[in-house]
């Protein structure tokens, strides 16, 4: 059994997320101050979690789903904050540190028992850059989909014109980026496990999918720039596409013999 506790980090988390965030939801700038620390504390506290366990189990916690939600809540935290310092939208603070909330929940309520073993494919050169790159660009793509949700909540219910898509187009490039890398560190991993780049799996044909529709949102983007209803529909169901691509495809009968398909304790 791994001794190491998630729920005493998971809490401590939350916790500090959720009263930061009230905190920093006030008018007060020296209660906002108080609570944008305690959100880094937040921060802080599941990195020393994600530092520890990999020390643990002697090998890089990416290997199964819940692993990799730490991840992604550690980053999505990062992106939201670090957003602020240059855009000071409070709100985006919030939507971020809510998500990581909501993926560190999931770990709570479906609790893993992480354990040392690491299959011979994943033992390769390419299997943290692979994850890493992906992980964050999960991230940095979450993120632009919270602004194309205040997009079209603001345009929808407040019949306002808003300018924070500009913001999730930032958050796109950066994004699409990473995910570009993503593919190709896969690929290049893929021939050294497999001896093909590319086999059609069905988690490379969503992981496809995925970046088609991010590229479809750039260059919409581009093109129509008025649109901006259009866009912010767009980004959602780009990522629709993407947690399809995570973690709903595993689900999928044609990924009962794939390769991608995640372990036991997912």
């Amino acid at each position: 059994m791994f001794e190491l506790n998630f729920s005493t980090f998971a809490y401590s988390s939350l916790g500090l997320w959720l009263a930061g965030g009230i905190l920093f939801s006030l008018k007060n700038k020296k209660l906002v101050t108080v609570g944008k620390s305690m959100q880094w504390s937040g921060v802080a506290v599941f990195s020393v979690f994600i530092a520890l366990l990999w020390i643990e189990l002697e090998r890089p916690p990416m290997r199964t789903l819940g692993e990799t939600r730490l991840w992604y809540a550690m980053f999505l935290s990062v992106i939201s904050l670090v957003v602020y310092q240059f855009k000071k939208y409070k709100w985006f603070v919030l939507y971020g540190t809510g998500m990581a909330s909501l993926f560190t929940i999931l770990n709570l309520v479906h609790p893993e028992y992480f354990n040392k073993a690491l299959m011979p494919a994943l033992q390769s050169v390419w299997f943290v850059p692979h994850v890493i790159v992906y992980i964050f660009s999960y991230a940095l793509l979450a993120a632009s989909s919270l602004v194309a949700l205040n997009t079209l909540y603001t345009m929808y219910y407040k019949k306002n014109k808003t300018q924070t898509l500009e913001l999730a187009d930032d958050l796109v490039k950066v994004g699409f980026g990473f995910l570009t890398l993503g593919l190709i560190f896969g690929a290049l991993w893929a021939k050294e496990a497999w001896g093909n780049y590319w086999t059609w799996d069905p988690k490379e044909t969503w992981a496809f999918l995925t970046w088609i529709g991010y590229l479809i949102y750039i260059h919409y983007r581009q093109q129509y720039r008025e649109k901006t209803k259009t866009h912010a529909w767009i980004l959602a169901l780009a990522f629709v596409v993407l947690l399809i691509c995570w973690f709903g495809v595993n689900y999928l009968p044609s990924a009962a013999n794939s390769v991608h398909t995640y372990g036991a304790g997912q």
